[in-house]
């Protein structure tokens, strides 16, 4: 019956919280009775909130002025821009990489923050140099703890005994991980017992020890080599517990190599964009004053076609006024169109050098583009591209990763063996810590625990070895082969992308040759229409039978297309020549640009310092191999293999890379008669 009434109590206590529990999660009362109320969901939790963040505008948007239009037309100020300052210009003021096709930014947007950011990576599977580091830094733990405890004794001799105990426990540990894989902890530990029982000799007692363990792996994750490839494997996680073998050191320097590749290749898309802007709008330029030169020789066509209509003069009839008034308008709107096309890519190329919309001047190009002969040596162009472009750089680094992996994969396909030790000594005493060694009960002098653990009497020591594997390691077999495949792969992707490079380099080649060639015909159109105008002009002045003012007109727009279509190709022969010299990997120094690390801060330089003068006190061991092997080099490695020299002209490029020539256009009448616009 009692038992039936405990359950009976428990049942109605466990209802009833249960009861309050829920009341305190249901903050409104529900209905299954009605009509359903989803307002609440429909006018609060689909709307869209914004995040309560204000961040200031930057100088540069919010102090734009109005953009240019054809409609609001100021008088500005012209920016006679050099292509060295534009680029100058789009390098110091873009953190984020501007690209002209892709003007939208996420979190995986280019910048100069990715270095830095790779670098000081921390989370698995992308640590950088100083968290793989971390694995070897010293780390410190400690723990106390008071409890009390008071339990009915059940003895017959002392019926009414309840046992009371007071403990206290500290532990404190230092442990260390070394290069090779070792693991070596100093424990410091000591446990007071406070107790009412009979039994004991002393009611309040202190035990603990000092003690020295170091655990080395002898074979499977053991060695420096595994160490600084994949990371120290703790013996006590155990290497099945390890995902991959990508977390050490080399490794992680390896993908901040990786990461300033990807960053160069972002400068090197984002420059070439500027450039290829910065002749769009030098050809955008030349455009509009061609097409206001044929406006103009329109307006004069039909002012002196109207001249000759008023006063009934020959050649003044209706129809020829009509014709050149369609025709003004025509080149009219030509020139519109092309004024706003200068604006547009204007608006473009202050947005890839990160100015404002508006700055109260317009940007005109100060340089003109290349009309000399560029010459081509393929063989050293194509050695210098395959030595030189940043695409084969970050795979090469890829591809050692990789095998650095491999041989660390292999390493774990061995056993587990750990040499396993440790060294103590035990401290015990009625006190913690006393000057008196007597303790009134023992001729040894247990008075106090620390004066017990500096005697050094009480001592232990281990010393074994630990053994464990899978049957048929089908884990570690299957990461080695995975590893082995992205070799291979990684290598036939290199080896790809030296074919495509090759045409690459050889596309451009052809451009720039088609380019030339096209330039020097159209230039001789350009200037054969200059003649063809004056020669229609004076014919028709002149009243001879066939010459019309339809004819007169054609040859002014005939010599408007021509001037168009030269410095169209001509800008077409500069974008190759830029596109050469990306496609073989001198991008950057052609534009006199170099990458290098920032400023370090004065608590980075105070560190560097401190730890010279460490490494200046040291001593080298000519018995010790402690360098580890390199994997990296300052300067790039010719590529093996190359069957495209003669051997020798190998040694030549080697040592010094061969000029491409610039001879002058050898129709120098040409470059007198083109009478280029400034």
């Amino acid at each position: 019956m009692k038992c039936w009434r405990s359950i009976h109590t428990i049942f109605v206590t466990g209802l009833t919280i249960s009861t309050m529990l829920a009341g305190c999660r249901s903050p409104r009362e529900i209905h299954y009775v009605g009509n359903a109320d989803l307002q609440y969901y429909k006018g609060k939790a689909l709307a869209i909130e914004y995040p309560n963040s204000d961040q200031p505008a930057i100088q540069e948007v919010g102090y734009s002025l109005k953009p240019h239009t054809l409609r609001q037309r100021t008088k500005d100020d012209v920016w006679e821009l050099p292509l060295a300052e534009a680029i100058q210009t789009a390098v110091s003021n873009n953190k984020m990489i501007r690209f002209r096709n892709n003007p939208q930014y996420t979190d995986f947007s280019p910048s100069v923050y990715d270095p830095a950011l790779r670098e000081t990576g921390f989370l698995f599977g992308g640590r950088g140099v100083e968290a793989a580091l971390a694995d070897f830094d010293a780390n410190l733990t400690s723990t106390l703890t008071y409890g009390h405890n008071e339990q009915y004794a059940n003895q017959k001799v002392a019926p009414n005994f309840v046992n009371t105990s007071d403990t206290g426990n500290f532990t404190s540990q230092i442990g260390k991980t070394f290069a090779n894989g070792g693991f070596i902890a100093i424990n410091h530990n000591w446990n007071h017992l406070g107790t009412n029982s009979p039994n004991v000799l002393f009611p309040s007692s202190y035990s603990g020890l000092l003690q020295a363990q170091y655990v080395q792996p002898l074979w499977a994750g053991g060695g420096v080599e595994y160490t600084r490839i994949a990371g120290p494997a703790r013996s006590e996680l155990g290497l099945g517990k390890i995902t991959g073998v990508s977390q050490g050191v080399s490794i992680a320097r390896i993908n901040t190599d990786i990461s300033i590749a990807d960053f160069e290749a972002a400068v090197i898309l984002m420059l070439s964009d500027v450039e290829e802007l910065y002749w769009d709008l030098y050809l955008a330029y030349r455009q509009y004053d061609a097409e206001v030169s044929n406006r103009d020789s329109s307006l004069r066509s039909w002012s002196e076609v109207k001249a000759k209509m008023d006063a009934g003069a020959t050649g003044g009839s209706a129809g020829n006024e009509a014709q050149a008034r369609e025709n003004y308008f025509d080149t009219r709107a030509r020139v519109e169109s092309s004024l706003a096309n200068v604006y547009l890519i204007e608006n473009q190329l202050r947005r890839i050098l990160g100015l404002p919309v508006n700055d109260g001047r317009i940007i005109r190009p100060a340089d003109d583009p290349i009309e000399a002969e560029f010459v081509v040596n393929w063989e050293a162009s194509l050695l210098e591209a395959l030595t030189r472009r940043v695409e084969l750089r970050r795979q090469k680094w890829q591809i050692k990763s990789l095998e650095l992996q491999r041989i660390a994969a292999e390493n774990v396909t061995n056993p587990q063996l750990n040499l396993v030790s440790s060294y103590q000594v035990n401290g015990f005493g009625d006190t913690l810590a006393s000057r008196q060694t007597s303790d009134g009960v023992t001729d040894a002098g247990y008075n106090s625990a620390y004066s017990t653990l500096t005697r050094g009497e009480l001592t232990g020591w281990n010393l074994g070895l630990q053994f464990s594997m899978p049957f048929g390691f089908r884990q570690a077999r299957a990461q080695l082969h995975n590893t082995e495949l992205r070799l291979v792969k990684a290598r036939a992707t290199l080896s790809a992308q030296e074919l495509d490079i090759s045409h690459e380099l050889a596309e451009a080649i052809q451009k720039i040759d088609s380019a030339y060639i096209t330039a020097q015909t159209q230039l001789d159109r350009k200037i054969a229409s200059a003649r063809r105008v004056q020669t229609t002009n004076a014919e028709y002045e002149a009243g001879v039978k066939d010459a019309t003012l339809d004819l007169v007109l054609r040859a002014q727009a005939s010599n408007a297309a021509a001037e168009i279509a030269y410095f169209k190709v001509l800008i077409d022969y500069n974008k190759a020549l830029l596109e050469f010299h990306a496609r073989r990997g001198t991008l950057l120094e052609h534009d006199g640009v170099q990458l290098a690390e920032g400023e370090w801060t004065d608590a980075a330089q105070h560190e560097a310092l401190r730890r010279a003068w460490a490494r200046s006190y040291g001593w080298s061991n000519d018995h010790l191999h402690t360098e580890p092997e390199e994997f990296s080099s300052p300067n790039p490695y010719l590529k093996s293999g190359f069957q495209g020299l003669p051997p020798q002209d190998a040694e030549t490029i080697s040592n010094e890379w061969p000029a491409e020539t610039s001879p002058e256009v050898p129709t120098s009448d040409r470059l007198e008669e083109q009478n280029v616009p400034q």
